[in-house]
């Protein structure tokens, strides 16, 4: 994992973690609306690294990491720790450390659920078949990368991800990310936000952010009608800041 950091250290400290795929510069128009008033820290995660391979082990692994990260170079607290979709499950992992103060936790589609082995194996074949077509630039996959999850601008930097991106990251993504989750643990004074859309997969993270507030009351849910999953967050970043901001003040 490399930590990318924006911004004054003195300021308060917010964390954006990306999600499956994604490189870390997704949260480029994020960081650049937060690097003015707060310390802006983006975590690049394991299997996702661009300047040399790296293997992803676990949920766990990685949200162990970032909370070692706060201890040791932040104090033990961050204002704000923002994921989004497996970012967000692992910042929802990282929040429930005793160890570790956060005043504000925001998570965008998060997979907060258990998935049966049949559908495990699906996304399994799929990602894979995803990066080797990704690897051998082909043109369909990566018209398709643009209309489906990233913005244009952000192939590039995606691809320096695919080429690094070994099967064995994949498996452990899909083993750990749609694994069971606990949803108590977290400190009443803790503002928690979920955010989440309403077409395709949707269904499932309405059904993870309901969870979220019975578990935690002080849990806000904020639907976006129309928008497929980290539709907001990676194609309209700035969108998702403002909502974000307006949360956190």
């Amino acid at each position: 994992m490399v930590f990318h950091t924006f911004g004054d250290k003195a300021d308060k400290a917010v964390i954006l973690v990306h999600g499956v795929l994604n490189p870390w510069q997704i949260w480029t128009d994020a960081i650049n609306k937060f690097k003015e008033r707060y310390y802006v820290i983006v975590p690049e995660l394991d299997g996702h690294t661009q300047s040399e391979k790296s293997t992803f082990i676990s949920v766990d692994d990685e949200a162990a990491k970032i909370t070692d990260y706060i201890k040791n170079e932040l104090g033990g607290k961050v204002f704000l720790l923002a994921g989004l979709s497996m970012g967000g499950r692992i910042a929802a992992t990282a929040a429930k450390s005793k160890d570790v103060k956060i005043d504000n936790l925001v998570l965008d589609g998060a997979p907060l659920a258990k998935i049966n082995g049949l559908l495990k194996a699906v996304f399994k074949k799929n990602y894979k078949v995803i990066i080797a077509k990704s690897k051998a630039r082909e043109p369909k996959i990566l018209e398709s990368a643009k209309k489906d999850f990233l913005p244009e601008k952000m192939i590039p930097f995606y691809l320096n991800v695919a080429d690094n991106m070994e099967e064995q990251s994949i498996v452990n993504m899909i083993d750990t990310a749609f694994s069971d989750f606990d949803f108590s643990g977290y400190p009443d004074d803790m503002r928690i936000l979920f955010m989440h859309g309403t077409k395709g997969n949707e269904q499932v993270s309405r059904k993870c952010a309901i969870k979220m507030k019975k578990a935690n009351p002080q849990t806000e849910i904020r639907c976006f009608e129309g928008l497929a999953h980290a539709e907001l967050a990676c194609f309209k970043c700035e969108q998702w800041a403002a909502e974000v901001e307006g949360f956190i003040s």
